[in-house]
């Protein structure tokens, strides 16, 4: 799969960025002096944790160089190294772990959580936000045109790139045990964007990706073609002449 493309993603910054800020508002940290952003993307995210803990050393940490290069444009105030999640570890003890939509694309990543969170001290936290949007129509009619188009054989793959989210119950019973408190909760966002186009604008550089990368050109065209005259059913028209796209979200908050 290409890397991704930092200008892209960034062209719904708020609205990508509004989910790490409400899950730092949960983060009851007086202070840190380490904290680090797991798969901080371009850095959006970043610059929310260093501007609530402007004394901290704050590391982002991702496996897209394009995303690194654009972060360290962007957030001067933090650094900025390369790591797959699926096997990084801190190589110092944080007093903050944190993550805004990254770790659903993680193999096995409650497994990985639990590993994490034996690196905290008392009083440190785990804070982290994923989509939980695979049952949205969005993502279901990704799958629907991947299966029905002469395009079925190549993205017979596609819809593994991410798994389905455990159950809340789930995250509970394995990461209470490493937290004397876990705080476990969805949010349902609904963003107004222009039209199907704006919709698959915002997939394009996230959600879209597996299903777009094995195509050529023409073929892209042409799923998205299809795609869009799904969407058209699934998201009719608001009367300011937007539509609403509903993105829950899960949110986990574990303090050691």
């Amino acid at each position: 799969m290409s890397d991704w493309q930092p200008d892209t993603y960034l062209a719904f910054a708020d609205e990508r960025t509004r989910p790490a800020r409400d899950l730092l508002a949960h983060v009851h940290l007086a202070a840190a002096r380490r904290v680090y952003d797991l798969g901080c993307g371009p850095g959006n995210s970043t610059a929310v944790l260093v501007a609530r803990f402007p004394q901290a050393r704050v590391t982002g940490i991702d496996n897209s160089p394009a995303m690194l290069e654009a972060a360290r444009v962007d957030c001067p105030g933090a650094d900025f190294a390369f790591g797959d999640l699926s096997i990084w570890l801190p190589p110092e003890q944080p007093d903050l772990l944190f993550s805004n939509a990254t770790f659903q694309w993680v193999p096995d990543h409650l497994r990985v959580l639990e590993q994490l969170a034996g690196t905290l001290p008392a009083g440190g936290v785990l804070a982290v936000q994923m989509p939980d949007n695979l049952a949205e129509p969005s993502h279901r009619l990704m799958q629907a045109t991947a299966g029905q188009g002469p395009w079925a054989a190549k993205l017979g793959g596609a819809a593994a790139a991410r798994d389905v989210l455990p159950h809340v119950e789930t995250y509970y019973a394995c990461l209470k045990p490493h937290f004397r408190r876990l705080d476990i909760w969805h949010s349902i966002y609904n963003h107004p964007l222009d039209g199907v186009d704006g919709i698959i604008s915002w997939l394009g550089t996230t959600g879209l990706r597996p299903f777009l990368a094995p195509l050529l050109a023409e073929e892209r065209e042409s799923f998205l073609a299809v795609y869009a005259m799904m969407l058209t059913k699934a998201y009719p028209l608001q009367a300011d002449g937007k539509v609403l796209l509903r993105f829950p979200r899960l949110f986990i908050v574990g303090t050691r």
